[in-house]
């Protein structure tokens, strides 16, 4: 790897330093060396919006190498929305600028007095200050620093007005409406007053053995180019699943309470395609280009949304009209919230307003009605500004549901919205948000692929009933430590590359001898480090449970199905090695992970 840049805001101090080898080797890079490498940093003590709480963005060893959707980077730190391990990652071209400077990583930590942001060029860093850009939403900061700096190909990676806020939800967006959406990494740059980072390199990708990788990642990525699921998302986009997962019960409805529409879905990939897009986007070197570009009747070709925004402003909210639903999604954007969080609350607030639990009192003298646009027009713009009601669903739906004594309505995990993939018609996804390290969480697993038949074989992965029960968990813990390994690299879970084809292009990549089983176990390894991350920071066996509203079959459900998630989670924690009382690897799974060195940490918590 190239060295990590390391820049105090506080001092003004920059510096780097390179990451141990043998680190390289048992965590690859991505999120879960991000986690060794802030081990350390993440106490129980840590504020995470304090100077002293850490942020790193951090690439994988395939970042940039025109491999298959390997575009992208991770944000790593202490969420401010759970309070947990907190991991974003991020498509587009900024990742990749980044290594092009001649630094695989940035490494913050302190608090800037003022605005400011960071401008690294060639290799160079300078801290400037950012008070004329404070206030600006992120598509305009973009704009001013690209036209300000004056260089062709930079890239920048900024907040909006939400981060600024200190919004727990807030994210971070570069290029084309690429974000880090999840757990709050916007809120952590807003603490620091870093409004951005701007990028600009010349150098060249590291690679090992470049012409034996160059050979094999064309012959992957041509492979990856006609995969069926590639082509449905490369013509359709994200939207393309939307019918076949509502047929299946998989995508729920006003605030997860139903689960099938009656009648045709505007939001469909269909619909959409032949109504409001104008063409694709994708990220660097992407083969797949699932990005919409859409014109709305105004001649402006904007980002289109996709299946999350789509659902969260859409049939979970008992919307249909797919231009203010995206309307909505570049609200968010541009302001700097996670759509699925944002579309969560507002659907949280929508159900207990029905519920007679809130009314126009509390909510500034608005009726939060099912299906009212203008309603959520106006919730996004008073969460972002904390104006009157705002300020309570800008805490996020755990909060807001404690405020007015709902608690349990909130449809979350330790903090984290849940997204828009039901385990009442996909059952693995239930175990998937409890154990996931970062909340109710649908891409440390993609789980609801494999329920429809994406079933990696060649790891161990058998196929199963969409609504089956423990029966599936040994595939769940095989897919899961599998997209940790994803997540390392970084590559996109919508790549759906064979695993020999993925270690050899990680082999000649970086000049290792991996099989396929090694793999998996530093994917394994990179799970178990940020449980015992989150175990340090007060999770427990208590913890690890789904929503009320998950526990129960949905309103219009005639099977009246519900998964046997204690079951499963019993079963899960034999398969994983985890201590059923307390929820920590035992010691034996830990030596196995050479992970042995964290033992005093758990013990002392006991």
């Amino acid at each position: 790897m190239q060295p990590i840049l390391r820049v105090n805001l506080s001092t003004g101090d920059i510096d780097q330093f390179q990451v141990p080898r043998e680190w390289e080797v048992e965590y690859l890079g991505g999120a879960s060396l991000a986690a060794r490498l802030l081990y350390e940093y993440l106490t129980p003590d840590l504020d995470p919006l304090s100077p002293e709480a850490p942020l790193l963005f951090l690439n994988g060893p395939l970042s940039g190498t025109a491999g298959p959707a390997v575009g992208r980077y991770v944000i790593c730190g202490r969420s401010p929305a759970t309070h947990l391990w907190g991991e974003s990652n991020c498509g587009g071209f900024w990742g990749v600028e980044l290594r092009k400077t001649g630094f695989d990583g940035l490494f913050i930590t302190g608090a800037s007095k003022d605005p400011i942001y960071l401008w690294i060029k060639y290799g160079e860093v300078q801290i400037k200050p950012a008070d004329h850009l404070w206030g600006m939403e992120t598509y305009q900061t973009q704009d001013t620093l690209i036209e300000e700096l004056g260089i062709a190909g930079t890239r920048v990676a900024c907040i909006g007005p939400a981060g600024e806020s200190l919004i727990p939800f807030s994210l971070i967006l570069s290029d084309h409406g690429r974000v880090a959406g999840r757990t709050g990494m916007g809120a952590i740059m807003g603490s620091k007053n870093l409004k951005a980072v701007a990028v600009k390199g010349n150098g060249s990708i590291p690679v090992h053995d470049l012409d034996r990788y160059a050979s094999f990642r064309s012959n992957v990525n041509r492979e990856l180019r006609d995969d069926a699921m590639s082509q449905v998302i490369r013509d359709l986009g994200t939207a393309g699943i939307v019918d076949y997962f509502d047929y299946l019960a998989f995508m729920p409805k006003k605030y997860y309470t139903q689960g099938n529409s009656r009648g045709d879905l505007n939001i469909s990939g269909v619909n959409i395609n032949n109504s409001i897009n104008v063409g694709v986007s994708a990220c660097h070197g992407c083969v797949i280009a699932c990005g919409r570009v859409v014109d709305l009747g105004d001649d402006s070709k904007r980002k289109g949304a996709e299946f999350e925004t789509l659902v969260g402003f859409g049939p979970n909210l008992l919307i249909d009209d797919p231009i203010r639903i995206t309307l909505f999604g570049e609200m968010c954007d541009r302001k700097g919230v996670d759509s699925i969080s944002m579309s969560n609350v507002i659907g949280l607030a929508m159900l207990l307003f029905e519920q007679g639990k809130i009314g126009v009192k509390e909510t500034d003298g608005m009726e939060i009605r099912w299906g009212d646009m203008d309603v959520v027009d106006k919730l996004i713009w008073k969460t972002v500004h904390k104006d009157g009601f705002g300020k309570y669903l800008s805490m996020g739906a755990r909060e807001f549901g404690r405020h007015f004594n709902a608690e349990r309505a909130a449809i979350q995990v330790n903090g984290l919205e849940a997204a828009y993939q039901d385990p009442r018609g996909a059952s693995g996804m239930g175990l998937i948000y409890a154990t996931s390290p970062r909340g109710a969480c649908h891409n440390q697993s993609d789980y609801y692929l494999v329920e429809v038949g994406q079933v990696y074989s060649s790891l161990g992965m058998t196929l199963q009933s969409p609504r089956g029960g423990i029966e599936k968990v040994l595939n769940i813990v095989i897919h899961q430590d599998w997209r940790t390994v994803f997540n390392a690299l970084v590559m996109c879970i919508f790549a759906n590359v064979p695993p020999d084809n993925l270690t050899e292009l990680i082999n000649s990549a970086v000049g290792l001898d991996l099989s396929v089983e090694e793999m998996l176990k530093i994917g394994e390894r990179g799970w178990n480090l940020k449980r015992v991350i989150n175990n340090r920071l007060g999770l427990s066996s208590v913890d690890d449970k789904i929503p009320d509203g998950f526990l129960r079959p949905y309103e219009d459900d005639e099977d009246e199905f519900i998964p046997d998630f204690q079951g499963m989670l019993k079963e899960y924690y034999s398969l994983r090695g985890w201590d059923a009382q307390s929820g920590y690897p035992d010691l034996k799974k830990l030596e196995d992970l050479n992970l042995g060195w964290v033992m005093e940490d758990l013990e002392l918590l006991e």
